[in-house]
């Protein structure tokens, strides 16, 4: 419901430019769009936000709305063995096998894998010469994991089933000259996959929303954006993803003025204008009356002249928060000037109201001209750039004129650096990256610290730790606080390592393990190796559990490869690497557990060779 009123907006504020622009009337084939979702840019993008989609869909490379109904369906818990198969089916297509030809009609519009529910019907109908209705019986059996009718159908399915007077009511798949072996190998394949699978109905619903937006955001980025923004404003970490986004696209997110913003984000000119509403002590009735009141009388002229004609619909709070996120900067005073007078207007404004009231102003008294020139604004210097700064993080939750993160942002693009956006995001999802108990590491500033003493007399502490793409709570044990005191303040960038924490009905927090002081961006360095975690090669140690890589490099093609394809099956077993330039052994951090499993392997050993694969089990 929430894309469908982004869409709505978005497609409002593209009217006033392109007044017939219709979204339901655009190609569902435009090459632009697949590019830009090949190339992983989906922030924003319905239904392909998260990382393991994003790596999916770069390995996929859609190129029509057939492959996105196909990766929807894909990306869940049953059908995700399929997406290595699927993927490599997709683009050799000389590849695809079925294990019986009469399959080959069914499942050739998905490389040979099946991927839908209406694909499984369609099995039981012409393999086996089930009726639409008791294929559809079979089917919702199998969503709801009832063993004993599944048992009992998958004899049905093979045998066939004949009533007491010898009517044949299904034929089975022997009747239909399918072996035996080969319908109990389908049947098997059907059952592991049919409780998690989408109906392609749904997906097809699911897949043209996904287009949509992604041809928004391809054509109409700063629309899009702005609406998407919009829409998440009581949001301060898909906020911060999204600003960053915009960042990326080379579109400016501007602070809010009270002379041009709007409720929301609005597009201006090649840019896009930070919205009232996100300004803390704001109600949507004060705003849209301040709107009201230039659009008919003109712009405010100055402090004074806005204090004048909002007096008495707004308050002292609801003032300073306008002036702390810089709202008032294109008025005729610094935000030091204005903080200052803010009490002394007001006063000036009550006196002279009582006085109207009092009914003490004659004919010949002082017009409003020489009123204005009575209010004078102090002569004091403007705030520094980190009080502004601090100022707008306070009253909007968000940095606005500025990020301290701002001068790191390439290194974010390592990959041993998680954006705290995306921690928050795949959390929310049933197949995300990144699970309770991962091991992480983070790039951010302190922005907030709270001290707590414990029943044990030992003191912890509760910081706010933010990056370009969203904030979250660490929780950092005695130990360790007393160990980096000095380090552990507002304002220090940090780059930190910690255990994620994500319990039902808590926002997700990080238990910090170790961290560093980071003033350059050269100071990230390019590895961020899990501590104490790494081992000389030639060391002999008896293999721990887990699955073990040999590749060449860390800049090696393959072994970027071979991390979109363990991206896909996120999951428990550790991961460890042999650097074969760098003569080192690597565990990965938790974030890139595996879940192991034949297809996996399969494709690894493709890509890397049988002799780099290795999986030692418990």
């Amino acid at each position: 419901m929430r894309n469908l009123s982004v869409i709505h907006d978005a497609v409002e504020m593209i009217h006033v430019h392109d007044p017939d622009f219709l979204v339901d009337k655009i190609p569902t084939d435009e090459p632009k769009v697949f590019q830009m979702i090949s190339a992983g840019a989906t922030d924003g993008v319905f239904q392909f936000e998260s990382s393991g989609m994003r790596s999916m869909i770069m390995q996929l490379r859609p190129d029509s709305l057939e492959d996105l109904i196909a990766a929807i369906s894909l990306y869940r818990p049953g059908p995700m063995e399929s997406i290595p198969r699927y993927i490599e089916n997709r683009h050799h297509p000389e590849k695809v096998t079925y294990r019986h030809p009469l399959l080959k009609p069914i499942l050739q519009v998905t490389y040979g894998c099946i991927v839908y529910q209406e694909q499984v019907m369609q099995i039981f109908r012409s393999l086996a010469g089930y009726s639409l209705g008791r294929a559809d019986i079979v089917r919702r059996a199998m969503s709801k994991k009832k063993h004993d009718v599944m048992q009992k159908e998958r004899e049905i399915f093979i045998h066939g089933l004949v009533s007491k007077d010898g009517t044949i009511e299904v034929p089975g798949c022997l009747r239909n000259g399918v072996p035996e072996e080969t319908a109990q190998a389908i049947y098997s394949e059907m059952e592991s996959f049919a409780s998690y699978a989408f109906n392609k109905s749904h997906a097809a619903a699911y897949a043209y929303l996904a287009y949509q937006t992604a041809y928004l955001k391809c054509f109409y980025p700063k629309e899009y954006m702005a609406a998407l923004m919009t829409s998440v404003l009581s949001i301060p970490n898909k906020l911060s993803k999204y600003i960053a986004e915009c960042d990326r696209l080379k579109i400016r997110v501007l602070s809010p003025r009270i002379n041009q913003s709007m409720v929301g984000f609005t597009v201006s000119g090649q840019d896009i204008r930070f919205g009232l509403l996100a300004v803390r002590n704001l109600g949507r009735g004060l705003i849209e009356t301040i709107i009201k009141m230039r659009q008919e009388n003109g712009p405010f002229l100055s402090f004074y002249d806005f204090c004048k004609r909002t007096y008495g619909l707004i308050n002292r709070r609801a003032l300073e928060s306008l002036i702390e996120c810089g709202a008032m900067d294109d008025l005729d005073g610094n935000r030091h000037q204005m903080a200052s007078a803010v009490e002394s207007v007001l006063a000036y404004l009550d006196s002279d109201h009582r006085k109207n009231l009092d009914g003490q102003i004659g004919f010949f008294d002082l017009g409003e001209e020489k009123k204005q020139e009575e209010f004078h604004l102090p002569k004091v210097p403007d705030y520094s750039a980190s009080e502004k700064l601090a100022q707008e993080k306070e009253v909007t939750g968000m940095y606005l004129s500025g990020h301290p993160m701002s001068p790191f942002s390439n290194c974010y693009r390592q990959s041993e650096i998680t954006k705290i956006g995306e921690i928050i995001d795949d959390l929310q999802e049933e197949s995300g990256q990144y699970h309770d108990g991962d091991m992480v590491w983070l790039l951010g500033i302190i922005t907030r610290k709270k001290l707590k003493t414990t029943k044990k007399n030992s003191t912890i502490a509760f910081l706010t730790f933010e990056d370009l793409y969203g904030s979250i709570e660490v929780l950092v044990f005695s130990k360790i606080l007393e160990e980096n005191f000095s380090l552990l303040q507002e304002g220090i960038i940090l780059k930190i390592y910690g255990k994620i924490s994500a319990r039902e009905d808590e926002a997700p927090k990080l238990i910090l393990e170790s961290l560093e002081k980071i003033s350059d961006p050269k100071q990230v360095g390019r590895s961020a190796e899990s501590p104490k975690t790494s081992a000389d090669l030639s060391s002999k140690h008896h293999p721990k559990p887990g699955l073990y890589l040999k590749v060449a490099g860390e800049e090696d093609s393959k072994w970027i490869q071979a991390k979109k394809d363990l991206a896909i099956f996120d999951g428990i077993v550790p991961l460890y690497v042999v650097f074969q330039k760098e003569k080192r052994l690597f565990r990965a951090p938790r974030s890139m557990a595996v879940d192991v499993n034949e297809p996996l392997l399969r494709e690894l050993r493709k890509l890397l060779g049988d002799e780099n694969v290795a999986f030692v089990e418990q």
